[in-house]
């Protein structure tokens, strides 16, 4: 039962008025006074429980169409009184009373606006003032006051006051429920507002769909400030903005590690190449296909896209791209050649966007990022209903500090620019890389990567053979095909990708439709011809994301021409990893941090 002293007090506010006639019945048991305001005191009233209205201790009517129940001194006063003198004195002099107990949920703004063309005024009716103030207060105050806002908790705290009284857990745990209840409510109006007022593109931007067609609506925005980027031709999806905001601090955090310009082209969330702006050789050009690009020898940004696009051109295929630099007419050449679904960069020069805005019938995209914008170190993602945080991976990773643990050989000098570069590479692009990952990369640039396999081995190899297919295609004979007329740049990067990777159809209608591409079709590569072409691939640097768990990952690399492998260690298996990589004239670098990222 209730302990003897003053009656305790409820104020009961509920628009949700489930399980409120049982709750009254336990209340008036233990002999509580009720106040109640609106349609709670009538419910409660008709179901024969004795309430007395809130103006009963306000001595105000409810004012404004009931827009004013609760807002007065007599009310919060009470909740918010504490167990101090001072407090006590305050309340006597205006002969208030402390209120021990405030049941309050509120109106269900969310119903409201998604019914079909709600409008500002019936969603403005929706918003709670009194009630999100009360429910405040009394959270606020929960070292003494209870707050119950979800009716499946009048059960379990019915049973808490036959026992006795309300447990400071239990008080701790109703304010927590509350300061969330009041958190959601107010996110749903900001965000209802937000679209009505912020301005498209400015604080709220919305989006095509989600993930799929069928995810609707779709939205990207910021809660404060303005978003981070400008559209500047095209419409944005989902996923074009994951990739897109993966891509943007790889290329800004390659550019500002190795001082060039940086490059990356993004699939799916992962990076299909990246790379920093050092000059392309006449061979290079003629493998990425820019050798016509005029000005691509004076524009480093170029470089950089010719490298990231060049290195894996099946997988670049419908890509995002992202340019540390601002955008110049050569790049955007080679951008206009490529099937492309966007490209984000700080800047564009007025005849490269131009350019750009012609792709796609003029609706490809084109993001304009603020180079100075740096996001909440605190990271927050929902997934199943369930919101997940963590700090952002802000880790950096530096040519001069990230690299100078070398394992073995152990009489090692310290590692030479070019292996330094390409490790830097390798690594930064890795943190952008759904995990499991493991990166090649050589003269500035990915070569191979392999992302999101569960096993680390298969990420290895994947990443291993599109390290040998990149070099494969640098052989004289798929360096001078000689192509039919009219083939496009994608039916040129399909054949040629069949003839590097050794799998040329032997017969029937695929081969059929391999050979069509040329004017004089190629010989297939023999098996000891790309054991050959293969062997003279050389300093190659590998960065892997996580600890090679067992040897087969080193002897893998070593396939490749790798001379440098990076890696976190803590493996079982890392002495034998070690003595592997020596065996096989490999330098073992130790990473010290794990770069996994989902």
């Amino acid at each position: 039962m209730a302990s003897d002293g003053p009656q305790k007090i409820a104020i009961l506010s509920v628009y949700d008025k489930t399980g409120l006639l049982d709750l009254a019945k336990g209340l008036v048991k233990q002999n509580i006074r009720l106040l109640a305001s609106g349609g709670t005191a009538k419910l409660i009233r008709e179901g024969g429980f004795p309430v007395e209205d809130v103006s009963a201790i306000t001595k105000a009517p409810e004012m404004l169409s009931g827009r004013v129940k609760t807002l007065h001194p007599a009310v919060h006063a009470g909740i918010l009184a504490r167990d101090l003198a001072s407090d006590e004195k305050d309340l006597a002099e205006q002969n208030i009373n402390k209120v021990d107990y405030v049941i309050c949920n509120l109106y269900p703004f969310k119903d409201t606006v998604a019914k079909i063309n709600v409008t500002i005024p019936e969603a403005v009716e929706e918003i709670d003032i009194g009630g999100v103030t009360l429910i405040r207060a009394a959270a606020k105050n929960h070292g003494r006051v209870t707050i119950l806002s979800d009716p499946e908790d009048y059960h379990d705290f019915l049973q808490e006051l036959e026992k006795g009284e309300v447990t400071d857990k239990q008080r701790q745990l109703y304010a927590l429920k509350a300061f969330s209840h009041t958190a959601d409510y107010d996110n749903a109006i900001s965000d209802f507002f937000r679209k009505k007022y912020a301005g498209d593109g400015v604080q709220q931007l919305s989006l095509r769909y989600g993930a799929n067609p069928h995810q609707k609506p779709a939205s990207a925005y910021v809660t404060s400030g303005k978003l981070p980027f400008k559209v500047l031709n095209g419409s944005p999806g989902y996923i074009n903005l994951l990739d897109a905001l993966n891509a943007w601090p790889l290329v800004k955090e390659l550019s500002e590690a190795l001082q060039y310009p940086a490059a990356a082209s993004f699939k799916h969330v992962s990076p299909a190449g990246a790379a920093i702006g050092v000059p392309l050789s006449d061979v290079e050009k003629k493998v990425y296909m820019v050798e016509d690009i005029e000005g691509l020898d004076n524009s480093g940004l170029a470089q950089a896209y010719a490298r990231a696009r060049g290195a894996d051109r099946m997988s670049s295929f419908g890509d995002v791209v992202a340019l540390s630099h601002e955008v110049d007419v050569p790049t955007a050449k080679i951008i206009g050649k490529e099937v492309s679904d966007g490209v984000i960069a700080p800047g564009y020069h007025p005849d490269a966007l131009a350019i750009l805005a012609k792709k796609k019938g003029g609706k490809y995209l084109v993001l304009q990022m603020d180079p100075s914008y740096t996001p909440n170190p605190q990271e927050l993602r929902t997934l199943y209903g369930i919101t997940l945080s963590q700090h952002r991976n802000d880790a950096q990773i530096s040519p001069n500090t990230t690299f100078n643990t070398i394992i073995v050989p152990k009489d090692s000098k310290p590692l030479a620019e070019p292996a330094l570069r390409d490790l830097t590479v390798a690594t930064i692009a890795l943190k952008y890389t759904q995990s499991n990952s493991v990166c090649y990369a050589l003269n500035g640039q990915v070569i191979g990567l392999g992302a999101g396999q569960q096993s680390r081995i298969h990420c290895t190899r994947l990443a291993g053979d599109k390290a040998d297919n990149w070099w494969m295609r640098f052989h004289e004979r798929a360096t001078t095909i000689k192509w039919k007329q009219g083939s496009k740049r994608a039916d040129k990067s399909n054949a040629i990708d069949l003839l590097c990777s050794g799998i040329v159809p032997d017969s029937g209608a695929e081969r059929e439709d391999w050979e069509k591409n040329f004017a004089e079709v190629p010989k297939p590569f023999t098996a000891e011809e790309r054991k050959e072409w293969l062997s003279k691939l050389s300093e190659v640097a590998v960065s892997s994301d996580a600890f090679f768990p067992f040897t087969d990952n080193v002897y893998r690399v070593g396939r490749s021409g790798v001379k440098y492998i990076a890696a976190p260690t803590g493996s079982q298996n890392d002495q034998a990893c070690f003595g592997t990589a020596e065996q096989l004239g490999i330098t073992f670098v130790e990473q010290h941090m794990r770069l996994f990222h989902h």
